[in-house]
């Protein structure tokens, strides 16, 4: 095949591609956004106070992993993160499942997830200090705050999704409402509701930063206001690429056990 039929094959809607090639591509793409960084930085003429250079950047990483300070910022945000995510999921996906399934648990809990998930996490965090106070408390409660009801709402579609021949058919049979959801429903639902824990996952990560900014005196987020105090932006893009590349890493996780356990469904 010539250069212009793997080219047209590369662009064919939907066609897979050799993973290794994808991977390949991926490394290529963030590694050129690092020279673009690298080059606009030390040639472009823009004060460092705007947009610092990756040695800079690096420098700053490496010192602080080897005094051991930014580990301590990384292990209590993803202690904040992970608890929050998964009081989230265990709140949201029943709730999302049992609101999905039944019209009458819905006619409860739509109005007051629809009105709870379009406020603004922010205008509920002096709220939310009030009655829990500056400790941890606030901070996972903050997360929880802002994953659960889109979470809720978005599982709930996924329940209303399934075709109703499937959930038809198990009662032909003879199969019994929980035999319906436990059988049918949630292996129907699995393999997006690890989809939505994915994409909530990332927003969990936005509001704890979020917290650490208002309400905290360690974490990521406390690091990146603090540096923000003395226009030490160096320490803010050390703090943002710590953020994406644990994002990344939380995402691949999640990818991972997907294609494990949801092969049959994997487009991940």
């Amino acid at each position: 095949m010539n250069n212009r039929g793997l080219l047209r094959n590369l662009f064919r809607i939907r066609r897979d591609i050799n993973p290794r090639l994808f991977n390949s591509i991926m490394i290529i793409t963030f590694l050129l956004l690092i020279l673009l960084w690298y080059v606009g930085s030390n040639f472009s003429g823009i004060n460092p106070i705007f947009l610092p250079t990756p040695q800079a950047t690096f420098s700053y990483l490496f010192t602080a992993i080897l005094d051991g300070s930014i580990l301590q910022d990384i292990t209590i945000s993803c202690y904040r993160v992970l608890m929050g995510f998964l009081i989230a999921v265990v709140i949201g996906v029943p709730l999302g499942l049992l609101s999905g399934t039944y019209k009458i648990i819905n006619a409860v809990t739509k109005p007051l997830i629809e009105f709870f998930r379009y406020l603004p996490v922010s205008a509920l965090i002096p709220l939310i200090m009030v009655w829990t106070g500056v400790g941890e408390t606030a901070k996972i409660t903050i997360i929880v705050v802002g994953a659960v009801f889109s979470m809720t709402a978005m599982i709930a579609d996924i329940v209303k999704g399934i075709q109703i021949d499937l959930i038809n058919t198990a009662y032909t049979l003879g199969a019994s409402q929980a035999q319906v959801i436990r059988n049918v429903i949630i292996p129907a639902i699995m393999p997006n509701v690890m989809d939505t824990m994915r994409m909530v996952m990332g927003w969990a990560w936005t509001y704890l930063i979020m917290a650490e900014m208002l309400a905290s005196s360690s974490g990521l987020g406390y690091n990146i206001m603090i540096a923000e105090r003395f226009m030490k932006t160096y320490i803010i893009f050390g703090g943002i690429f710590v953020i994406g590349i644990l994002g990344l890493l939380f995402d691949r996780i999640f990818a991972f056990i997907n294609k494990r356990l949801f092969h049959w469904a994997e487009d991940v």
